[in-house]
């Protein structure tokens, strides 16, 4: 059974693959397959830490590679898609070097999945936005269907001002030190990941009724979650 070694870092490789695809997609503004390759990439990203945990062969490549996937999926995806929303034709009114504010998504990321392979408090929690969570945020807005909030509001200079501001956000809060529960459940109990199952049956409903709207929505929610959690029920 050697080949179970080989299976983390195989997942790890696939969700780089799905964020080659989603860059091509990105490409094209094809947004709904990128959410797709992304949301697929995420999927391994999750699994090839289980994976490596069930089989007793977490190692310092694994945890490279990993970051290294992560890189390309979680933040030059994310940063791209930003980069071409603000140069799209109804934001040609905006000073032309604009667009590339998009890509302090990526730098932000960059920066996070550095310093999480060198931060020994990550192991149980997060300090700070994991980066896959900050690219669905990103990837579900353009999938929106805006139509029915405001048109004229989405398609003003105003709304690229607020993605722009949005980036900045982002980066800051992915690096903010500001801890953040975390999903990885290694042995299943109702008492010890009774925020973790809150947030998955609240994420679901939001899902379900929502759609892409209930994504972002989710990630949010997730921030606020973690917040008030650290305020009030965490022990000191």
């Amino acid at each position: 059974m050697e080949f179970k070694k080989y299976i983390p870092n195989f997942l790890t490789l696939l969700n780089l693959f799905c964020g080659c695809i989603a860059l091509v997609f990105v490409a094209d503004l094809n947004c709904e397959y990128a959410f797709f390759f992304v949301a697929l990439g995420i999927f391994f990203d999750f699994f090839d830490g289980f994976f490596a945990r069930k089989f007793n062969v977490a190692g310092p490549l694994g945890v490279q590679l990993d970051s290294l996937a992560d890189m390309v999926t979680s933040g030059v995806v994310p940063g791209f898609l930003m980069y071409k929303l603000l140069a799209n034709d109804y934001m040609l009114g905006l000073n032309s070097y604009l667009p590339y504010l998009g890509f302090v998504i990526t730098l932000g990321a960059c920066y996070r999945l550095a310093n999480f392979n060198i931060d020994t408090r990550q192991s149980d929690t997060f300090i700070g936005l994991p980066t896959p969570a900050n690219t669905l945020f990103f990837l579900s807005l353009p999938l929106i269907h805006w139509e029915q909030i405001y048109v004229e509001f989405t398609n003003s200079t105003v709304f690229c001002y607020i993605l722009i501001s949005l980036c900045f956000l982002s980066a800051f809060v992915m690096n903010a030190n500001i801890p953040l529960f975390s999903l990885k459940i290694k042995n299943f109990s109702v008492t010890k990941y009774k925020l973790q199952l809150l947030f998955v049956f609240i994420s679901i409903v939001l899902i379900a009724f929502f759609n892409y709207l209930g994504v972002a929505i989710t990630i949010v929610q997730y921030v606020v979650l973690s917040v008030f959690n650290n305020l009030f029920f965490s022990k000191k």
